[in-house]
């Protein structure tokens, strides 16, 4: 090969080993918080960890995972985390502290049900009405279920006696109520997902009520100023996320199961936790949204205003939350 060949190859090799340097250092460190346990966010996660969808989109993450949405709070106000997949309720809280964090997208839906034995002789949230129902105090799953009381015409605290029960302590009530009609003492258990859907994939519960909670992506305003367009950009990744999702609905299941690690859990599960989410039934990829609706800000309404009695102040969320990050999402 002459010599003036190889000063070629040389010079084209430094090239790419150059382009590519420049592109890694063009990416945005992103510090993600998610809850491991916690679909249809964890199938997003995933995808994210294993697909190159941050990278085109100019984002590199490190993923900080925990259990719950209060310990999200707790590492955000800490400063540990520049962005927190989050519930309704748990924003309103972070929000309540005035640090600087916002709403700059939709993340997904997700369940909370009111469940009975299978069988129950209960068939409606109506003939609850002196009934006892345990549930995780505090969580979604209260305020919707109180909800949910009042629409079927009962005063949720003179018609039901309502126990706190946390949503791991379901679990061998369950299984050991499956030829019963009560649970014990209990009537009936309300909670959210993935915990319900694993009950009902496996025909342990008999659903009376589902309910739907708004989850949103936060992300704190100094980050996003020292970061332009940084709130877009993640939104986007999230929105492609979606499209992978829908079209590779085992694989991202799998994925979540392997790091979840919950006892139980099966492909009919995780589609049944997801089945409240419209981007998973989208025929393309056009008709997906990250985007909040005029019924995303009254869940969030609602939300907030459960929340305010706890946290000691009332929490207007479209101060905090808005679709202007998104508008360039598609």
């Amino acid at each position: 090969m002459k010599k003036s060949s190889i000063v070629i190859l040389v010079m084209i090799a430094l090239w790419g080993w150059s382009a590519s340097l420049s592109q890694a250092a063009e990416l945005t460190k992103v510090r993600i918080g998610w809850q491991v346990p916690w679909a249809t966010q964890g199938q997003l996660v995933q995808i994210l960890k294993h697909t190159d969808i941050l990278a085109k989109n100019g984002l590199e993450a490190e993923f900080v995972g925990r259990t719950y949405g209060p310990q999200l709070n707790e590492i955000a106000l800490a400063g540990e985390i520049d962005v927190v997949l989050t519930a309704d309720q748990p924003a309103a809280t972070l929000f309540a502290k005035d640090k600087g964090w916002l709403g700059v997208g939709r993340l997904m839906y997700n369940r909370t049900l009111t469940y009975v034995p299978p069988k129950s002789p209960i068939k409606s949230m109506a003939e609850l009405k002196g009934k006892t129902i345990a549930l995780p105090m505090g969580a979604a799953a209260e305020r919707i279920t109180v909800a949910a009381l009042k629409k079927a015409g009962l005063d949720p605290a003179k018609d039901v006696k309502i126990l706190n029960l946390d949503i791991r302590e379901q679990g061998p009530l369950v299984l050991g109520g499956a030829d019963k009609e009560t649970w014990g003492n209990i009537d009936a258990l309300a909670g959210f997902d993935p915990t319900p859907a694993i009950f009902e994939a496996k025909g342990l519960i008999k659903v009376l009520d589902v309910g739907k909670v708004c989850s949103l992506v936060l992300m704190n305003q100094e980050f996003i100023k020292a970061h332009p367009a940084v709130a877009t950009k993640m939104m986007q990744a999230l929105f492609d996320a979606y499209d992978y999702y829908r079209q590779h609905v085992e694989e991202a299941n799998t994925w979540f199961m392997a790091e979840a690690g919950l006892s139980g859990a099966d492909q009919t599960a995780c589609n049944a936790a997801a089945s409240i989410e419209p981007n998973l039934k989208a025929k393309k990829r056009a008709e997906m949204r990250v985007s909040f609706s005029d019924e995303d800000f009254a869940i969030m309404a609602e939300a907030a205003e459960f929340m305010a009695p706890k946290i000691k102040t009332s929490v207007d969320m479209k101060k905090y939350v808005s679709n202007d990050y998104v508008k360039g999402v598609k």
